[in-house]
């Protein structure tokens, strides 16, 4: 069996990996997580129950936290993070501090050997800058140049380090012998995908705060949506790819959408019948975002299989049933962004 190690594998994305390669019945499994969405919920419970699965709870900020693991792995997935949009203005500090330290802990730990191939996972968030200030080409591919419209503004301590993490993760694995693949998420959507990102707040303002009028911040912005599955099958095929080392792929889908376009189309699914409003978007939010995956297509084989309007409808459905049980964010939820 192959060894796989999964940090931050407690996270949406992490999770979806590991029920995914155990499904393929022939992957050894350890998700290693700090339980930062404060509890092991019944999901978590279920993934860690099967045989082939092992759990570590750690703060791997600390280096010690890294002597739990094993150092013989097949394959490492690093999606540890801190993420949101109302993080990175609320806490900027702790994003720097956080994800630098979690990235250079790993990377120490990797210059021993402990993984043989590696898979760092990033976010079209890097080059949000270029795509406004310079007008970049959309679909974008792989190569456009990373930039960062005000380096002091907080919105940009994700993408600061995410750049921080390419940089360091393809360099190391050039100097220290281990294979690494970088994959750029796009809006991945999906059941259980938390609570701070645009989908789960429009559910949970249709369906909780019941506003009307509704309030459509950043109207006229694009995005591109990706169903979680198809962002685990591009990431692992990343990983297991003989043709991916040193590489960087945008994971994704290539339909660009407006959010007026997503929003309306949720109030639908919602029954809503009241009166939308346009309104300002978060600050430091990007203006267009729609990834090129030809490079992934070619090299990889990915082929995106749902359409945008099957991943909203899985990913509402969810979140109508989570909050019709009467259950609460187990995150920080929606937050105005004129309060931000």
């Amino acid at each position: 069996m192959k060894k796989v190690i999964i940090l931050g594998g407690a996270g949406f994305i992490g999770l979806n990996i590991a029920k995914y390669l155990i499904a393929k019945k022939n992957y050894k499994i350890t998700i290693a997580d700090n339980l930062s969405r404060g509890k092991m919920d019944s999901y978590l419970e279920e993934i860690i129950s099967y045989e082939n699965v092992d759990f570590i709870e750690g703060d791997f900020t600390k280096k010690s936290s890294f002597n739990s693991l094993d150092t013989d792995y097949d394959y490492c997935y690093m999606l540890a993070s801190v993420v949101g949009v109302n993080n990175t203005l609320k806490i900027p500090s702790e994003i720097i501090r956080i994800n630098t330290l979690l990235i250079l802990n790993t990377l120490e730990w990797l210059k021993i050997g402990a993984a043989k191939n590696v898979v760092f996972t990033s976010t079209s968030e890097n080059y949000a800058g270029t795509i406004d200030k310079f007008g970049y080409t959309i679909p974008t591919p792989e190569d456009i140049p990373l930039s960062i419209i005000d380096i002091s503004h907080p919105r940009y301590t994700y993408a600061v380090t995410k750049m921080l993490g390419e940089s360091s993760f393809l360099n190391y694995s050039k100097s220290y012998g281990f294979n690494c693949t970088i994959v750029r998420y796009h809006n991945v959507i999906g059941p259980r995908m938390g609570f701070k990102h645009v989908i789960p707040h429009l559910a949970e303002r249709f369906l909780v705060n019941k506003e009307n009028p509704f309030l459509m911040y950043g109207h006229d912005q694009t995005r591109a949506f990706c169903h979680i599955t198809d962002a685990v099958e591009g990431t692992v095929l990343a990983i297991e790819s003989d043709k991916s080392n040193g590489e960087i792929f945008h994971i994704g889908t290539e339909e660009e959408i407006t959010i007026e376009q997503l929003i309306k189309t949720t109030g639908s699914f919602f029954n809503y019948d009241g009166i939308y409003r346009e309104a300002q978007t978060f600050p430091g939010s990007t203006n267009r975002r729609c990834p090129d995956i030809s490079k992934a297509r070619n090299l990889l084989g990915y082929n995106p299989r749902f359409k945008w309007q099957e991943s909203l409808e899985a990913t509402l459905e969810w979140y109508e049933d989570f909050f019709q049980k009467g259950e609460t964010a187990f995150e920080t939820s929606f937050e105005d962004p004129t309060n931000v």
